[in-house]
Protein backbone atom coordinates (compact mmCIF):
# COMPACT_ATOMS: atom_id res chain seq x y z
CA UNK A 1 0.00 0.00 0.00
CA UNK A 2 2.59 2.52 0.99
CA UNK A 3 4.55 1.84 -2.38
CA UNK A 4 1.01 2.53 -4.54
CA UNK A 5 0.80 5.75 -2.29
CA UNK A 6 4.21 7.37 -2.86
CA UNK A 7 2.95 8.98 -5.74
CA UNK A 8 1.75 12.38 -4.87
CA UNK A 9 -1.43 12.41 -7.33
CA UNK A 10 -2.42 8.83 -5.87
CA UNK A 11 -1.80 9.92 -2.37
CA UNK A 12 -3.73 12.88 -2.92
CA UNK A 13 -6.92 10.68 -4.10
CA UNK A 14 -6.60 7.91 -1.60
CA UNK A 15 -6.72 10.71 0.72
CA UNK A 16 -9.86 12.40 -0.80
CA UNK A 17 -11.76 9.07 -0.62
CA UNK A 18 -10.71 8.39 3.25
CA UNK A 19 -12.36 12.23 3.68
CA UNK A 20 -15.42 11.08 2.05
CA UNK A 21 -16.17 7.96 3.58
CA UNK A 22 -15.75 9.22 6.70
CA UNK A 23 -17.68 12.64 5.66
CA UNK A 24 -20.72 9.72 5.23
CA UNK A 25 -20.72 8.53 8.86
CA UNK A 26 -23.18 9.40 11.24
CA UNK A 27 -22.08 7.17 14.50
CA UNK A 28 -19.23 8.11 16.54
CA UNK A 29 -17.75 4.57 17.14
CA UNK A 30 -17.80 4.14 13.31
CA UNK A 31 -16.38 7.75 12.78
CA UNK A 32 -13.31 6.91 15.80
CA UNK A 33 -12.79 3.40 13.67
CA UNK A 34 -12.53 4.68 10.89
CA UNK A 35 -10.00 7.24 11.21
CA UNK A 36 -7.64 5.34 12.90
CA UNK A 37 -8.21 2.89 10.13
CA UNK A 38 -7.14 5.73 7.55
CA UNK A 39 -4.49 6.64 9.40
CA UNK A 40 -2.76 2.69 9.15
CA UNK A 41 -3.35 2.55 5.74
CA UNK A 42 -2.53 5.60 4.31
CA UNK A 43 1.41 5.89 6.03
CA UNK A 44 1.44 1.87 5.62
CA UNK A 45 1.69 1.14 9.37
CA UNK A 46 0.65 -2.15 11.20
CA UNK A 47 -0.86 0.14 14.19
CA UNK A 48 -2.72 3.22 14.54
CA UNK A 49 -4.22 4.51 17.73
CA UNK A 50 -6.62 7.36 18.33
CA UNK A 51 -6.75 8.96 22.47
CA UNK A 52 -8.89 11.38 23.63
CA UNK A 53 -9.28 13.42 26.73
CA UNK A 54 -13.32 13.42 27.95
CA UNK A 55 -15.24 16.42 28.67
CA UNK A 56 -13.47 18.13 31.50
CA UNK A 57 -9.90 17.12 30.02
CA UNK A 58 -8.85 14.58 33.54
CA UNK A 59 -8.67 11.01 31.81
CA UNK A 60 -7.17 10.33 28.27
CA UNK A 61 -8.75 7.32 27.17
CA UNK A 62 -7.69 4.80 23.49
CA UNK A 63 -11.03 5.77 21.90
CA UNK A 64 -10.14 3.67 18.87
CA UNK A 65 -7.28 1.17 17.85
CA UNK A 66 -6.20 0.08 14.16
CA UNK A 67 -3.37 -3.33 14.62
CA UNK A 68 -2.55 -5.89 11.74
CA UNK A 69 -4.93 -5.22 9.31
CA UNK A 70 -8.14 -4.91 11.97
CA UNK A 71 -9.84 -2.83 14.97
CA UNK A 72 -8.82 -4.25 18.51
CA UNK A 73 -10.49 -3.50 21.77
CA UNK A 74 -8.58 -3.07 24.70
CA UNK A 75 -9.56 -3.71 28.47
CA UNK A 76 -8.41 -0.86 30.88
CA UNK A 77 -7.73 1.49 27.74
CA UNK A 78 -8.56 4.43 30.24
CA UNK A 79 -4.68 5.62 30.72
CA UNK A 80 -3.04 7.12 33.96
CA UNK A 81 -4.95 10.71 34.93
CA UNK A 82 -1.47 12.48 34.86
CA UNK A 83 -0.05 10.52 32.32
CA UNK A 84 3.05 9.81 34.33
CA UNK A 85 4.45 7.04 32.18
CA UNK A 86 3.35 8.16 28.46
CA UNK A 87 5.65 11.00 27.84
CA UNK A 88 5.35 10.94 24.28
CA UNK A 89 1.36 11.51 24.45
CA UNK A 90 1.93 13.71 27.51
CA UNK A 91 4.62 15.92 25.29
CA UNK A 92 1.75 16.24 22.18
CA UNK A 93 -1.08 17.18 25.07
CA UNK A 94 0.95 19.93 26.77
CA UNK A 95 3.14 21.31 24.15
CA UNK A 96 0.50 20.73 21.20
CA UNK A 97 3.49 19.57 19.00
CA UNK A 98 3.48 17.13 16.54
CA UNK A 99 6.56 14.20 17.58
CA UNK A 100 8.02 12.19 14.86
CA UNK A 101 10.72 9.61 15.56
CA UNK A 102 12.66 7.80 13.20
CA UNK A 103 14.80 5.88 15.60
CA UNK A 104 12.22 4.17 18.34
CA UNK A 105 14.69 2.74 21.19
CA UNK A 106 12.52 1.38 24.00
CA UNK A 107 15.24 1.83 26.21
CA UNK A 108 15.30 6.00 25.73
CA UNK A 109 11.17 5.98 25.39
CA UNK A 110 8.49 4.55 27.55
CA UNK A 111 6.59 2.72 25.17
CA UNK A 112 4.35 0.67 27.51
CA UNK A 113 1.05 1.83 25.76
CA UNK A 114 1.96 0.08 22.65
CA UNK A 115 0.45 -3.23 21.78
CA UNK A 116 3.14 -5.98 22.14
CA UNK A 117 4.66 -7.49 19.11
CA UNK A 118 7.22 -10.27 17.76
CA UNK A 119 9.32 -6.92 16.32
CA UNK A 120 10.49 -4.23 17.72
CA UNK A 121 8.72 -1.02 16.56
CA UNK A 122 11.10 1.93 14.49
CA UNK A 123 8.97 4.34 13.68
CA UNK A 124 6.88 6.72 15.38
CA UNK A 125 4.92 9.72 15.14
CA UNK A 126 2.29 11.33 17.72
CA UNK A 127 -0.12 14.27 16.66
CA UNK A 128 -2.45 16.55 18.31
CA UNK A 129 -5.86 17.00 17.50
CA UNK A 130 -7.69 20.42 17.99
CA UNK A 131 -10.84 21.30 18.71
CA UNK A 132 -12.82 23.96 16.93
CA UNK A 133 -12.04 26.28 19.59
CA UNK A 134 -8.35 25.24 19.07
CA UNK A 135 -8.16 22.97 21.82
CA UNK A 136 -5.40 20.10 22.23
CA UNK A 137 -8.63 17.16 22.39
CA UNK A 138 -6.55 14.38 22.05
CA UNK A 139 -4.02 12.14 20.41
CA UNK A 140 -3.89 10.62 16.79
CA UNK A 141 -0.68 7.98 16.86
CA UNK A 142 0.85 5.86 13.82
CA UNK A 143 3.42 3.42 14.68
CA UNK A 144 5.58 1.13 12.34
CA UNK A 145 8.12 -2.00 12.73
CA UNK A 146 9.52 -0.71 9.17
CA UNK A 147 11.71 2.21 8.78
CA UNK A 148 9.10 4.71 6.85
CA UNK A 149 9.06 8.70 6.56
CA UNK A 150 6.31 9.25 9.07
CA UNK A 151 6.91 12.65 9.06
CA UNK A 152 5.56 13.28 5.68
CA UNK A 153 2.31 12.16 6.36
CA UNK A 154 2.06 14.38 9.54
CA UNK A 155 0.10 17.33 7.86
CA UNK A 156 -2.64 14.87 6.00
CA UNK A 157 -3.13 12.79 9.15
CA UNK A 158 -3.31 15.96 11.20
CA UNK A 159 -5.93 17.20 8.93
CA UNK A 160 -7.99 14.36 8.86
CA UNK A 161 -8.14 13.46 12.36
CA UNK A 162 -9.29 17.51 13.26
CA UNK A 163 -12.13 16.73 10.50
CA UNK A 164 -13.24 13.64 12.64
CA UNK A 165 -13.00 15.82 15.92
CA UNK A 166 -14.99 18.35 14.25
CA UNK A 167 -17.67 15.43 13.22
CA UNK A 168 -17.51 13.63 16.62
CA UNK A 169 -18.38 17.54 18.44
CA UNK A 170 -21.36 17.50 15.54
CA UNK A 171 -22.98 14.33 16.20
CA UNK A 172 -22.71 15.30 20.40
CA UNK A 173 -24.26 18.30 19.66
CA UNK A 174 -27.56 16.77 17.61
CA UNK A 175 -27.37 14.74 19.70
CA UNK A 176 -27.68 17.26 23.27
CA UNK A 177 -30.60 19.01 20.79
CA UNK A 178 -32.46 15.70 20.43
CA UNK A 179 -32.54 14.77 24.22
CA UNK A 180 -35.36 16.23 26.43
CA UNK A 181 -34.08 18.33 29.12
CA UNK A 182 -36.30 19.83 31.21
CA UNK A 183 -36.19 23.80 31.70
CA UNK A 184 -35.28 23.31 36.08
CA UNK A 185 -32.34 21.49 34.90
CA UNK A 186 -30.76 23.39 32.01
CA UNK A 187 -31.33 26.15 35.10
CA UNK A 188 -29.12 24.49 37.53
CA UNK A 189 -26.55 23.08 35.43
CA UNK A 190 -23.06 24.52 35.47
CA UNK A 191 -21.78 25.14 32.35
CA UNK A 192 -20.14 21.76 30.80
CA UNK A 193 -16.38 23.64 30.22
CA UNK A 194 -16.35 25.27 33.86
CA UNK A 195 -13.88 23.44 35.02
CA UNK A 196 -16.25 22.66 38.50
CA UNK A 197 -17.04 26.48 38.34
CA UNK A 198 -20.58 28.43 38.68
CA UNK A 199 -21.37 30.48 35.56
CA UNK A 200 -22.06 30.52 31.69
CA UNK A 201 -22.02 34.28 30.80
CA UNK A 202 -19.29 35.64 28.40
CA UNK A 203 -16.76 36.83 30.77
CA UNK A 204 -16.87 33.29 32.32
CA UNK A 205 -16.69 31.59 28.94
CA UNK A 206 -13.48 33.63 27.85
CA UNK A 207 -12.68 32.50 31.83
CA UNK A 208 -12.67 29.09 31.11
CA UNK A 209 -10.90 28.95 27.68
CA UNK A 210 -7.66 31.00 29.91
CA UNK A 211 -7.83 28.07 32.32
CA UNK A 212 -7.72 25.39 29.42
CA UNK A 213 -4.62 27.27 27.92
CA UNK A 214 -2.71 26.06 31.06
CA UNK A 215 -4.01 22.66 32.63
CA UNK A 216 -1.71 20.66 30.59
CA UNK A 217 1.06 23.24 30.42
CA UNK A 218 3.17 23.91 33.71
CA UNK A 219 3.46 27.48 33.38
CA UNK A 220 2.92 30.10 36.58
CA UNK A 221 -0.38 31.31 36.45
CA UNK A 222 -0.76 35.19 38.34
CA UNK A 223 -4.32 35.32 39.10
CA UNK A 224 -5.72 38.78 39.54
CA UNK A 225 -9.05 40.36 40.29
CA UNK A 226 -11.50 42.13 43.06
CA UNK A 227 -11.19 40.30 46.47
CA UNK A 228 -13.75 37.98 46.74
CA UNK A 229 -13.85 36.79 42.98
CA UNK A 230 -12.65 33.39 43.43
CA UNK A 231 -9.29 33.54 42.65
CA UNK A 232 -8.58 30.09 45.07
CA UNK A 233 -11.59 28.50 43.50
CA UNK A 234 -10.04 29.27 40.16
CA UNK A 235 -6.41 28.05 41.12
CA UNK A 236 -7.96 24.78 42.76
CA UNK A 237 -9.86 23.98 39.43
CA UNK A 238 -6.24 24.31 37.59
CA UNK A 239 -4.71 22.03 39.80
CA UNK A 240 -7.76 19.27 39.76
CA UNK A 241 -8.04 19.33 36.18
CA UNK A 242 -4.51 19.57 35.36
CA UNK A 243 -1.96 17.36 34.89
CA UNK A 244 -0.78 17.57 38.32
CA UNK A 245 -4.19 16.65 40.02
CA UNK A 246 -3.34 13.59 41.56
CA UNK A 247 -0.10 15.37 43.39
CA UNK A 248 -0.47 17.77 46.33
CA UNK A 249 -2.14 20.86 46.26
CA UNK A 250 -1.14 22.97 48.91
CA UNK A 251 -2.38 26.97 50.05
CA UNK A 252 -0.66 29.77 51.53
CA UNK A 253 -1.91 33.29 52.27
CA UNK A 254 1.49 35.62 52.12
CA UNK A 255 -0.91 38.41 54.36
CA UNK A 256 -1.74 36.44 56.86
CA UNK A 257 1.88 35.35 59.05
CA UNK A 258 4.71 37.85 59.71
CA UNK A 259 7.92 37.88 57.40
CA UNK A 260 9.90 35.21 59.87
CA UNK A 261 7.21 32.85 60.42
CA UNK A 262 6.24 33.06 56.54
CA UNK A 263 9.90 32.30 55.73
CA UNK A 264 9.72 29.22 58.24
CA UNK A 265 6.47 27.68 56.63
CA UNK A 266 7.47 28.15 53.41
CA UNK A 267 11.14 26.81 53.58
CA UNK A 268 11.12 24.80 56.11
CA UNK A 269 13.21 24.52 59.47
CA UNK A 270 16.36 22.41 60.55
CA UNK A 271 16.40 21.52 64.57
CA UNK A 272 17.96 24.35 66.28
CA UNK A 273 18.27 26.69 63.36
CA UNK A 274 16.50 28.95 66.27
CA UNK A 275 14.91 29.44 69.66
CA UNK A 276 12.00 26.89 69.63
CA UNK A 277 13.35 24.73 66.55
CA UNK A 278 13.12 21.57 68.68
CA UNK A 279 13.03 19.43 65.66
CA UNK A 280 13.03 19.36 61.85
CA UNK A 281 9.94 21.03 60.39
CA UNK A 282 9.31 20.39 56.50
CA UNK A 283 8.22 23.59 54.63
CA UNK A 284 5.13 24.04 52.17
CA UNK A 285 6.96 24.15 49.18
CA UNK A 286 8.64 20.28 50.10
CA UNK A 287 5.13 19.12 50.91
CA UNK A 288 3.89 20.68 47.33
CA UNK A 289 6.53 18.40 45.53
CA UNK A 290 5.32 17.33 42.57
CA UNK A 291 2.32 19.29 42.87
CA UNK A 292 1.33 23.25 43.02
CA UNK A 293 1.81 25.58 45.86
CA UNK A 294 -1.21 28.35 45.38
CA UNK A 295 0.37 32.03 47.07
CA UNK A 296 -2.63 33.91 47.82
CA UNK A 297 -1.58 37.69 48.50
CA UNK A 298 1.41 37.76 47.04
CA UNK A 299 1.47 41.42 46.69
CA UNK A 300 1.78 41.44 50.58
CA UNK A 301 4.92 39.08 50.60
CA UNK A 302 8.14 40.96 52.35
CA UNK A 303 10.95 41.93 49.91
CA UNK A 304 13.60 39.37 51.49
CA UNK A 305 11.10 36.46 51.24
CA UNK A 306 10.55 37.78 47.73
CA UNK A 307 14.38 36.88 46.69
CA UNK A 308 14.13 33.45 47.78
CA UNK A 309 10.98 32.64 45.88
CA UNK A 310 12.48 33.88 43.12
CA UNK A 311 15.14 31.57 43.58
CA UNK A 312 12.97 28.45 43.90
CA UNK A 313 10.98 29.69 40.73
CA UNK A 314 14.55 30.11 38.31
CA UNK A 315 16.55 27.49 39.93
CA UNK A 316 13.74 25.19 41.81
CA UNK A 317 16.18 24.56 44.71
CA UNK A 318 15.29 25.46 48.53
CA UNK A 319 17.49 25.58 51.44
CA UNK A 320 15.62 25.14 54.76
CA UNK A 321 16.01 27.77 57.78
CA UNK A 322 19.44 26.27 59.78
CA UNK A 323 20.67 24.24 56.72
CA UNK A 324 23.86 24.56 54.71
CA UNK A 325 22.44 22.85 51.49
CA UNK A 326 20.25 23.11 49.25
CA UNK A 327 17.81 20.10 47.61
CA UNK A 328 15.43 20.32 44.38
CA UNK A 329 12.13 20.49 44.06
CA UNK A 330 9.31 20.55 41.27
CA UNK A 331 6.86 22.54 42.28
CA UNK A 332 4.06 24.54 39.92
CA UNK A 333 3.44 28.28 41.43
CA UNK A 334 0.33 29.90 40.81
CA UNK A 335 -0.23 33.48 42.86
CA UNK A 336 -3.13 35.56 43.25
CA UNK A 337 -3.64 38.73 44.59
CA UNK A 338 -6.38 41.76 44.42
CA UNK A 339 -3.28 44.25 44.03
CA UNK A 340 -1.64 46.02 41.10
CA UNK A 341 1.70 44.03 41.08
CA UNK A 342 2.74 46.67 38.58
CA UNK A 343 2.55 49.90 40.34
CA UNK A 344 3.54 47.65 43.48
CA UNK A 345 7.00 47.54 41.47
CA UNK A 346 7.13 50.71 40.53
CA UNK A 347 6.88 51.84 44.35
CA UNK A 348 9.79 49.52 45.09
CA UNK A 349 7.83 47.01 47.34
CA UNK A 350 7.55 44.15 44.98
CA UNK A 351 10.66 42.86 42.80
CA UNK A 352 10.47 43.12 39.04
CA UNK A 353 12.02 39.83 38.06
CA UNK A 354 9.46 38.04 40.38
CA UNK A 355 6.55 39.69 38.72
CA UNK A 356 7.83 38.69 35.66
CA UNK A 357 8.34 35.11 37.20
CA UNK A 358 4.94 35.10 38.29
CA UNK A 359 2.62 36.46 35.69
CA UNK A 360 3.92 34.19 32.68
CA UNK A 361 0.26 33.33 32.32
CA UNK A 362 -2.23 36.40 33.86
CA UNK A 363 -5.43 35.44 34.20
CA UNK A 364 -8.23 38.36 35.55
CA UNK A 365 -11.35 37.20 37.24
CA UNK A 366 -14.10 39.13 36.28
CA UNK A 367 -15.93 40.74 38.99
CA UNK A 368 -19.82 39.64 39.92
CA UNK A 369 -21.12 42.88 38.52
CA UNK A 370 -19.87 42.17 35.06
CA UNK A 371 -21.32 38.43 34.93
CA UNK A 372 -24.89 38.93 34.69
CA UNK A 373 -27.09 36.00 35.04
CA UNK A 374 -24.52 34.40 36.57
CA UNK A 375 -25.59 36.04 39.93
CA UNK A 376 -28.92 34.30 39.78
CA UNK A 377 -27.35 30.87 39.14
CA UNK A 378 -24.81 31.88 42.00
CA UNK A 379 -27.42 32.91 44.22
CA UNK A 380 -29.34 29.69 43.35
CA UNK A 381 -26.18 27.66 44.22
CA UNK A 382 -25.72 29.43 47.74
CA UNK A 383 -29.59 29.24 48.61
CA UNK A 384 -29.62 24.95 47.83
CA UNK A 385 -26.53 24.39 49.42
CA UNK A 386 -27.94 26.77 52.44
CA UNK A 387 -30.98 24.86 52.91
CA UNK A 388 -29.35 21.23 52.76
CA UNK A 389 -26.78 22.66 55.64
CA UNK A 390 -29.97 23.69 58.05
CA UNK A 391 -31.78 20.54 56.73
CA UNK A 392 -35.05 22.39 55.24
CA UNK A 393 -36.82 22.49 52.62
CA UNK A 394 -35.00 24.47 49.80
CA UNK A 395 -37.06 28.17 49.55
CA UNK A 396 -38.51 29.42 46.51
CA UNK A 397 -37.69 33.34 44.81
CA UNK A 398 -39.64 35.76 44.70
CA UNK A 399 -39.18 37.86 41.52
CA UNK A 400 -38.79 40.97 43.66
CA UNK A 401 -35.95 39.16 45.40
CA UNK A 402 -34.48 38.66 42.50
CA UNK A 403 -34.51 42.18 40.59
CA UNK A 404 -32.56 43.67 43.79
CA UNK A 405 -30.09 41.41 43.66
CA UNK A 406 -29.90 42.27 39.92
CA UNK A 407 -29.56 45.74 40.44
CA UNK A 408 -27.36 45.57 43.14
CA UNK A 409 -23.41 46.50 42.89
CA UNK A 410 -21.92 43.73 45.25
CA UNK A 411 -18.64 45.35 46.36
CA UNK A 412 -17.63 42.18 48.13
CA UNK A 413 -18.42 39.74 44.65
CA UNK A 414 -19.09 36.63 45.00
CA UNK A 415 -18.09 36.22 48.50
CA UNK A 416 -20.32 39.11 49.32
CA UNK A 417 -23.38 37.25 47.45
CA UNK A 418 -22.97 34.14 49.48
CA UNK A 419 -22.81 35.55 52.99
CA UNK A 420 -26.23 37.30 51.86
CA UNK A 421 -27.66 34.49 50.92
CA UNK A 422 -27.39 32.47 53.56
CA UNK A 423 -28.47 35.01 56.18
CA UNK A 424 -31.41 35.57 54.16
CA UNK A 425 -32.52 31.48 54.45
CA UNK A 426 -31.49 32.35 57.98
CA UNK A 427 -34.13 35.39 58.28
CA UNK A 428 -36.53 33.01 56.15
CA UNK A 429 -39.37 31.96 58.11
CA UNK A 430 -41.74 31.33 55.71
CA UNK A 431 -40.18 29.09 52.13
CA UNK A 432 -40.41 32.09 49.90
CA UNK A 433 -37.60 34.47 49.96
CA UNK A 434 -38.62 38.27 50.04
CA UNK A 435 -36.65 41.52 49.13
CA UNK A 436 -36.62 42.51 53.07
CA UNK A 437 -34.59 39.56 53.83
CA UNK A 438 -32.05 40.79 51.47
CA UNK A 439 -31.20 44.24 53.22
CA UNK A 440 -29.29 45.55 50.09
CA UNK A 441 -28.53 48.69 50.49
CA UNK A 442 -26.36 48.99 47.51
CA UNK A 443 -29.33 48.32 44.89
CA UNK A 444 -29.41 50.74 42.12
CA UNK A 445 -32.50 52.67 41.20
CA UNK A 446 -32.45 52.51 37.57
CA UNK A 447 -34.24 55.77 37.29
CA UNK A 448 -31.50 57.89 38.14
CA UNK A 449 -29.30 59.47 36.24
CA UNK A 450 -25.66 58.60 35.75
CA UNK A 451 -24.45 61.38 38.77
CA UNK A 452 -26.68 59.82 40.64
CA UNK A 453 -26.16 56.57 40.88
CA UNK A 454 -22.82 57.21 41.48
CA UNK A 455 -23.52 58.96 44.53
CA UNK A 456 -26.11 56.56 45.41
CA UNK A 457 -23.34 53.75 45.27
CA UNK A 458 -20.34 55.82 47.71
CA UNK A 459 -23.26 56.84 49.59
CA UNK A 460 -23.76 53.02 50.11
CA UNK A 461 -20.34 51.71 50.71
CA UNK A 462 -19.57 54.55 52.92
CA UNK A 463 -22.86 53.28 54.82
CA UNK A 464 -21.95 49.14 55.10
CA UNK A 465 -18.00 50.18 56.33
CA UNK A 466 -19.64 52.20 59.16
CA UNK A 467 -21.86 49.41 59.92
CA UNK A 468 -19.50 47.47 59.75
CA UNK A 469 -17.35 49.26 62.12
CA UNK A 470 -20.15 50.13 64.64
CA UNK A 471 -20.02 53.49 63.63
CA UNK A 472 -16.48 53.55 64.27
CA UNK A 473 -15.80 56.63 61.92
CA UNK A 474 -12.08 56.30 62.39
CA UNK A 475 -11.85 52.46 61.91
CA UNK A 476 -14.32 53.30 58.57
CA UNK A 477 -12.02 55.88 57.17
CA UNK A 478 -8.81 53.52 57.77
CA UNK A 479 -10.87 50.58 56.10
CA UNK A 480 -11.70 52.87 53.07
CA UNK A 481 -7.99 54.54 52.62
CA UNK A 482 -9.26 57.90 53.44
CA UNK A 483 -8.30 60.82 55.58
CA UNK A 484 -11.23 60.51 58.95
CA UNK A 485 -11.66 64.93 57.51
CA UNK A 486 -12.63 63.58 53.70
CA UNK A 487 -14.54 60.79 55.60
CA UNK A 488 -16.23 63.69 57.24
CA UNK A 489 -17.12 65.55 54.50
CA UNK A 490 -18.34 62.85 52.29
CA UNK A 491 -20.52 61.51 55.00
CA UNK A 492 -22.03 65.32 55.50
CA UNK A 493 -22.11 65.88 51.65
CA UNK A 494 -24.41 62.86 51.34
CA UNK A 495 -26.26 62.79 54.12
CA UNK A 496 -25.19 60.28 56.26
CA UNK A 497 -25.83 60.91 60.30
CA UNK A 498 -24.20 58.39 62.36
CA UNK A 499 -27.73 58.37 64.21
CA UNK A 500 -29.30 56.74 61.43
CA UNK A 501 -26.53 54.17 61.35
CA UNK A 502 -26.95 52.95 64.99
CA UNK A 503 -30.72 52.72 64.54
CA UNK A 504 -30.58 50.88 61.50
CA UNK A 505 -27.85 48.33 63.26
CA UNK A 506 -30.86 48.16 66.23
CA UNK A 507 -33.66 47.16 63.26
CA UNK A 508 -31.60 44.72 62.10
CA UNK A 509 -31.28 43.18 65.36
CA UNK A 510 -34.58 43.66 66.22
Amino acid sequence: MFSQLAQPLRYAEALLERFSRLAGLTEGHSLRQGLVEAASLLTGCELSQLYLLDDTHTRLTMAAEWHQGSWQIRENASLPSDYHREQLLQYCLCQNQILAIDALDSNLHDIAFLPDSRRPWRTLLCLPLLSEAQHVVGVLLAASMQPLPLSSFSDSLRLLGNFVVAQLDLLQRVSTCQSPVSEDSLQDKACPSGYGLIGESDVMRSLYQLISKVLHNPVNVLLTGETGTGKELVARAIHDYGFRRTRPFIVQNCASLPENLLESEMFGYRKGAFSGADRDHTGLLDAADTGTLFLDEVGDMPLALQAKLLRVLQEGEVRPLGSTETHRVDVRVIAATHRDLKSLVEAGSFREDLFYRLSHFPIELPPLQERGPDILRLAHHFSAQACSFLQRQPCRWSQEAESQLLGYTFPGNVRELKGLVERAILLCDGNELLPEHFSLHGAVDTNLNLRERLEQVERNLLIESLRRNHGNQTNAATELGLPRRTLLYRMQRLNIFPADIRFQEKADVR
